[in-house]
């Protein structure tokens, strides 16, 4: 995203107060600073995906679950050394990754994001799978809370909350397969933002959501 995309959507300082701290620089403003985590967090993202994705489907023997445990130990303890608070972790910080870097996302890159919507590319994984080769439904209603709120606070200028999220499964959403994403506003009243999306295979719907977000007053979580 540019400084015109963004507009007035970052929190201030009063936000910042109980609930949401002032996030100028999650953004991707010409000066932001895309450095935490080191050159090789995208790549340390990735390896953690991979092995999310290997972990879904494996069947290990006997052995080889016993010898990975002690290497998830050993590496879980190396991790220990490395964990900040949730404001100081990479995460939010790194526009330059697929979904900022949040291993908890499906990942997505953003194409557009103006107060007029959000467009986006999206791939569910393997760990994703909800069976017969489709993606989770809840792994699909994670993707579009993310940008669905991305589409509410950038109509809104302000920082918003999920207050409700319904979801219509049109088809099956395939593994494997960029999909297409479109978030937008229809209407705002007040602190009141109801929004909607669709999810696309090429000319397919997927899916499709629409859900209210609420504008936050300063400190509130």
């Amino acid at each position: 995203m540019n400084e015109e995309q963004v507009g007035n959507s970052l929190p201030s300082e009063e936000h910042h107060e109980g609930g949401f701290r002032p996030m100028s620089e999650l953004i991707e403003l010409d000066d932001l600073d895309i450095s935490r985590g080191g050159p090789h967090y995208g790549a340390f993202i990735e390896e953690v995906r991979r092995l999310m994705d290997r972990a879904r489907l494996a069947c290990p023997t006997d052995e080889l679950a016993l010898e990975t445990i002690g290497v998830l130990k050993q590496l879980n303890d190396k991790l220990d050394a490395a964990i900040v608070d949730e404001w100081s972790a990479p995460t939010w910080t790194r526009a330059d990754l697929p979904s900022r870097g949040n291993i908890t996302l499906p990942p997505f890159v953003v194409d557009k994001a103006s107060r007029d919507g959000v467009d986006a590319r999206i791939t569910f994984r393997t760990f994703h799978l909800g069976g017969n080769r489709a993606a989770h439904g809840g792994q699909v209603a994670v993707a579009f809370d993310d940008l669905l709120g991305m589409a509410a606070a950038m109509h809104a200028g302000e920082v918003t909350r999920t207050a409700s999220l319904t979801i219509d499964y049109r088809s099956i959403t395939p593994l494997d397969t960029e999909l297409r994403v479109h978030a937008w506003t229809e209407r705002q009243e007040g602190r009141k933002v109801y929004v909607r999306a669709t999810l696309h295979d090429g000319e397919r719907l997927c899916a499709e959501a629409q859900g209210l977000f609420i504008v936050l007053k300063p400190g509130q979580q």
